[in-house]
């Protein structure tokens, strides 16, 4: 599991118990996963399909560092399959685990689209492809 982002919790993240409100966290997890989703497939207009069953385990109070875990677990024709495990930074402890979030790849008339991905693929990876290919060009030249 790679954990990508960290939020510190405040006094605007908390719910009537002082803990952190669930509904702020489900906020982060899902444009978390969204993004991860959007890189992956290399297209903006990737959405929110499914999320199963949301588990509690913990919770965390003001002052906290958590961190968002995020993973792939399946690929789809047009969706990526993700799973999410959030924890305190500090502790480890877990705070929330969702097996599966489910994002689908539209095209402009908002339709499912194809993506052709089957495995996790590195931003630097692309780059370096990208940079190869061009090199390659320009010694053709």
């Amino acid at each position: 599991m790679n954990y990508h982002t960290r939020k510190w919790i405040k006094p605007e993240d908390l719910n009537p118990n002082h803990s952190l409100f669930g509904g702020r966290l489900l906020q982060w997890i899902d444009e978390e996963a969204a993004l991860y989703a959007i890189i992956q497939l290399e297209n903006s207009r990737t959405v929110t399909k499914y999320i199963s069953e949301i588990n509690f385990v913990s919770s965390a109070k003001q002052g906290d560092i958590i961190e968002i875990g995020i993973e792939a677990v399946e690929f789809g024709r047009s969706s990526l399959t993700l799973r999410c495990e959030v924890r305190n930074k500090m502790t480890h402890q877990k705070i929330i685990t969702i097996e599966r979030l489910v994002f689908v790849a539209l095209d402009e008339d908002g339709n499912p689209k194809p993506h052709g991905k089957t495995t996790i693929e590195y931003v630097e990876d692309r780059l370096n492809v990208k940079n190869t290919s061009e090199n390659n060009l320009n010694k053709l030249r």
